[in-house]
């Protein structure tokens, strides 16, 4: 759906949904509907957390205390308007989003969950313990509330606020996750080796997927308290994080439009055994078993097949067209500069002193037999692997210890040994997910849908599309990347890689798998774009490839460089012959590529 559509049928179904409620007489059903809009607000949120960069949290209920406890003491403790209260509980909750992503840092799928379980059980001892400052199971009393014209607000019009604020927030995380960010995000669930080589700053994603999170559920508990005018330690329970978790996944996680679902459905399931509290867990339970193993996808997973048109994912074959390309102006000289460079794992010594120098516009070969350090090298000419010693000199900047997003920055583009693509997302976003370190939008000109960011959207969809022409994968600029072939799973690897707009494109085995077809168009291709500015380094077991396309070749055996030269050199050196391909086979003939 267009963002003009998507827009206009969102208004419409607020509207609608206001109206409706306008009809409604009974303060509780108010209540109902009013507890949806909040439920949803931290649906969102988690479903940003879980659903897209794969973060597992289950300490959401510390945050909606975050929020309601702030809001409380604000309005209690001081004159503070009660909408300045609002914003600024946003704020505190925001601030503990960044507090419990800390630890994202270290940990990972159920250490991670255990770590943010630990914060929510933390947060409730504290809210009811430390009864001086939050009044523990008493709780707090005379919260001011909002007002309009002087008087507070009645119970059709807090159900106005919150569904306002609702579809405030489903339109501004839209944005954020239709674009650089969404992308970002959900490579970070796929691969984040990858997400980094391709530029992506993956503890800064991670961050900013908790502190939306962390926004919007605290905005939700500062609206429960300010509606109340009570908040106590009764609200701050496991049971809230287990419920926000089942409802997006129930919903349906990674669908912008799960969390609406999940909310309307579980509000009404909550609301009418709220008499069973003993029925109400069992239905709970339930619920996550039958969301987990019969509909993983949730409610959306199964009926979006069934709404509207399905989109064709693989196309007719496109005319085929000239595309005009360049990678690098930066003339000649010196590009790379390694010098003993050294690095172990214990009895292991896959570079030891290993010194080079890559010249621009040139293509160069990295052989040598199985365990011969060639992969740990390009790890640590990419910043994956810190060597132990020795210097990495790039476009005239020392590269050791820095970060695999900023070498890519910097120009430093790689594909990788074994296929790292993001296998859900189509081609296209693969591409564009390689575009991401060129585009500087960052999060409130995502948020917003602000001119620079969709300006820069549309430029990386052109060039993502021009470079899946060089590749001949245009037609298939739809499809999952998953779903492809393995030669054409390296053909968009290759892409991605390009998109980074890199001075040195790094390839690992690029002819890995690939039959002697594949391989002789792959050699077309690589030669094609060196011409276009690029410089080379490439990792390679196939040795007429090697031949035939490169213009120097360095051999390593077990951490050592034995040889480099040209082909011809190379292929003529005894030491090589033996300790690569036996001292009784000789290498392929050199031919030299064409003009």
């Amino acid at each position: 759906m267009s963002g003009l559509r998507h827009l206009g049928a969102s208004v419409a179904f607020t509207f609608a949904a206001g109206a409706g409620a306008a009809a409604l007489s009974n303060d509780y059903y108010l209540r109902i509907v009013f507890m949806m809009c909040i439920y949803y607000l931290c649906g969102a949120g988690m479903n940003v957390l879980v659903g897209y960069a794969g973060q597992k949290s289950l300490g959401q209920a510390g945050l909606f205390a975050a929020g309601a406890y702030g809001v409380a003491l604000l309005t209690i403790r001081t004159s503070m308007d009660p909408w300045l209260a609002l914003v600024l509980a946003a704020v505190i909750s925001g601030a503990c989003g960044v507090l419990i992503a800390l630890p994202s840092l270290r940990a990972k799928g159920p250490y991670l969950a255990m770590v943010t379980l630990a914060f929510g059980i933390v947060v409730e001892k504290v809210v009811s313990e430390w009864t001086d400052v939050f009044g523990g199971a008493s709780g707090l009393f005379g919260i001011r509330s909002m007002t309009w014209g002087g008087v507070p607000l009645t119970m059709l019009q807090w159900v106005w606020l919150a569904l306002a604020i609702s579809l405030l927030t489903h339109l501004l995380i839209r944005n954020l996750v239709s674009g650089r960010i969404g992308r970002a995000l959900l490579s970070l669930q796929a691969d984040e080796i990858a997400s980094a080589s391709v530029g992506v700053r993956v503890y800064r994603a991670k961050v900013m997927a908790f502190v939306v999170a962390a926004v919007t559920c605290g905005i939700a508990g500062a609206l429960v308290a300010q509606q109340n005018q009570y908040i106590n330690s009764d609200f701050i329970t496991f049971h809230l994080s287990i419920f926000i978790l089942l409802m997006v996944l129930f919903g349906g996680v990674g669908n912008i439009y799960g969390p609406v679902v999940g909310a309307v459905l579980l509000t009404v399931i909550d609301s009418a055994l709220s008499s069973w509290p003993a029925v109400q867990h069992f239905a709970y339970g339930a619920l996550l078993l039958f969301a987990l193993f019969v509909m993983p996808g949730g409610v959306m997973g199964v009926v979006t097949p069934w709404l509207g048109r399905r989109t064709k994912l693989i196309a007719e074959p496109a005319p085929r067209r000239e595309i005009a390309l360049r990678f690098s102006d930066n003339g000649t000289g010196e590009l790379l500069s390694v010098q003993g460079i050294s690095k172990s794992y214990g009895g292991v010594k896959p570079a030891q002193d290993v010194s080079f120098r890559l010249q621009r516009g040139q293509v160069y070969a990295l052989i040598g037999p199985n365990g011969a350090g060639k992969t740990t090298m390009i790890n640590m000419l990419t910043g994956l692997v810190r060597p132990d010693s020795g210097k990495i000199t790039f476009a005239g900047r020392n590269a050791v210890g820095m970060l695999p997003h900023t070498i890519c920055r910097l120009g430093m583009g790689r594909t990788f040994q074994n296929l790292r693509l993001f296998g859900e997302l189509s081609v296209l976003d693969n591409v564009m997910l390689g575009r991401h370190s060129r585009m500087h939008g960052g999060f409130l000109s995502s948020l917003l849908a602000l001119p620079l960011a969709r300006r820069e959207e549309a430029l990386a969809r052109s060039r993502s599309m021009d470079l899946l022409g060089l590749v001949d994968l245009a037609h298939l600029a739809h499809a999952p990347a998953g779903s492809l072939s393995y030669g054409l799973q390296r053909r968009v690897e290759l892409a991605r890689a390009l998109a980074t707009d890199p001075q040195l494109l790094l390839l690992d085995e690029p002819a890995a798998g690939l039959n002697p077809q594949e391989t002789s168009e792959l050699g077309d291709l690589l030669l094609r774009i060196s011409r276009m500015g690029l410089t080379i380094l490439m990792v390679e077991h196939h040795m007429d490839l090697v031949m035939r396309i490169s213009d120097r070749v360095m051999v390593l055996d077990y951490g050592v460089k034995i040889a480099e030269g040209s082909p011809a050199q190379v292929q003529a050196n005894p030491r090589v012959i033996e300790a690569y391909l036996g001292s009784d086979v000789e290498l392929p003939s050199v031919e030299t590529p064409a003009a």
